[in-house]
């Protein structure tokens, strides 16, 4: 069932144009949304996961963009054991797991080095 809330259309020409919905509404919709910048920029606070908790970019990346082991190794076709070895840093990731890897999480490969 919806709820009535205070959304307005705003016409131009006859046409909708913009929409203006209240803040609570809005901080509700966008506010959970991780952003991922363009090109090969780290957002703040994936970098802050790295300095104060220690973790890899790897798994830093997931936990910003609230993905689970689980979701990214189904993504990429690998076990969630490889996954959290990834995230351990144990290896050097090969460039095509690095690529598979940056797919299934929605960024680009220079994002994750």
């Amino acid at each position: 069932m919806n709820e009535p809330t205070n959304i307005q259309t705003i016409m131009q020409d006859g046409k909708p144009a913009f929409v203006v919905i209240p803040f609570d509404e809005y901080v509700r919709l966008f506010s959970k949304t991780p952003r991922v910048p363009e090109g090969d920029a780290i957002p703040h606070e994936v970098v802050g996961l790295t300095i104060k908790k220690g973790y890899t970019l790897v798994r830093a990346w997931r936990e910003y963009l609230g993905l689970t082991q689980k979701e990214i190794s189904e993504r990429m076709g690998i076990s969630q054991a490889a996954l959290s070895q990834m995230e351990a840093g144990e290896k050097r990731l090969r460039k095509v797991t690095q690529e598979k890897l940056a797919a299934a999480m929605g960024i680009v490969v220079e994002q994750l080095r």
